[in-house]
């Protein structure tokens, strides 16, 4: 029996905390890693495991997980192995900082791919898009007929972390300035295709129709996380779990989550799944929000509302959110405050070094936040 290998294109604390834990977890005889850090690669190879920290309830646990090899496509020699592991790997998994870069990921995979055209593969796409599968297979441009491309909705908070900052936790090899730190939380979605409940990465769950979770987690998720993140700008938080000492902001954000966007997306994919049933929806949001909050997490306010630009960009979570609930008559007034809030700090910044710096308050005070 041929050997199980999982493939991995980036090394990020999505591939680490998702896909090589679930690999591992699932019995895979072979994890390979593509990565361009040569500081990165030359650490893990030497260690031949990967370490990731998991923040619970209780506190953080770090697992190391082992049989893991890893390669530079950069590096000739590495590509070579690189080609020959996609020809053979059943599952492979981008995760790289958007889809513009499958350019890169792409040639080699494809040239893989055509040693063993007929093989079954899952390729799994893990940026942060719902056309991330299509992105990929139009960039692959050709016909493998028992390839299939997925998209993933991702659930699963973490972080990138240096060691000088949090001592207490190791580095993702011995001898790096970096670790992984991700939240418990794996509860991962993916598209359907047949065979894939064989796959075996344990933390994946396929949806015949993934539409739904991935608007559930753009304009439900990602909007009041983001939500609660301006209200933690506002209230001069430095850490997603200074938020939870404002009783308001909690209170506020679990209205905007349950009544707003939870009320439009169980009326709008009544039936489709019981994820979408009032109750279970409701409890699912308040242990998002206390999962929001963790100070174990230890998230920062700032990772989670910058890129205003893109957030405040008409389909994606802030927008798209106030749209989505207007399309199933629901008013959302307090997405629409939070849009407000976000699109003032936009112009703040944008603004800012325009102005002189004894005027420069005048126009903080014409942009300050509704709290």
């Amino acid at each position: 029996m041929s050997e199980k290998i999982f493939l991995g294109i980036g090394c990020g604390p999505i591939q680490t905390g998702i896909f090589v834990a679930g690999a591992s977890k699932g019995g895979f005889d072979k994890i390979v890693i593509a990565e361009v850090n040569p500081v990165m690669v030359e650490a893990i190879r030497k260690a031949g495991s990967i370490t990731v920290n998991t923040s619970n309830a209780s506190g953080i646990v770090t697992d190391t997980y082992d049989k893991v090899e890893i390669y530079n496509p950069s590096v000739e020699e590495d590509l070579a192995i690189l080609k020959d592991y996609a020809s053979k790997a059943i599952a492979i998994n981008t995760a790289l900082p958007a889809t513009k870069f499958y350019q890169f990921c792409v040639p080699w995979l494809k040239e893989g791919f055509e040693r063993t055209p007929d093989a079954v593969r899952y390729v799994y796409t893990s940026e942060n898009s719902t056309t991330a599968a299509d992105d990929f297979k139009n960039t692959m441009n050709a016909s493998f007929a028992n390839t299939y491309y997925l998209d993933t909705v991702i659930g699963k908070m973490s972080k990138i972390f240096k060691t000088d900052e949090n001592p207490a936790l190791p580095p993702l090899a011995p001898g790096l300035e970096a670790g992984h730190l991700v939240e418990e939380f794996c509860t991962i979605y993916t598209s359907y295709a047949p065979g894939i409940e064989n796959v075996g990465i344990v933390g994946l769950y396929p949806k015949k129709d993934l539409y739904p979770f991935e608007e559930a987690k753009l304009y439900g998720h990602n909007a009041s996380h983001f939500a609660l993140g301006m209200m933690a700008k506002a209230r001069k938080c430095t850490y997603m779990s200074e938020v939870a000492a404002f009783p308001e902001a909690m209170e506020e954000v679990k209205n905007l989550l349950i009544n707003e966007c939870g009320a439009a997306l169980c009326k709008k994919f009544a039936g489709v799944d019981d994820y979408f049933k009032v109750e279970n929806f409701n409890a699912w949001a308040e242990e998002l929000i206390e999962r929001m909050v963790s100070p174990n997490l230890a998230d920062s306010v700032d990772r989670i509302i910058r890129d205003l630009d893109r957030k405040l960009s008409w389909n994606d979570r802030s927008i798209g959110a106030i749209r989505m609930c207007l399309s199933q008559n629901v008013y959302p007034e307090l997405l629409i405050k939070n849009a407000k809030n976000a699109a003032a700090m936009y112009a703040f910044t944008q603004l800012a070094e325009a102005y002189p710096e004894d005027e420069r308050q005048n126009l903080v005070d014409a942009l300050t936040y509704e709290k």
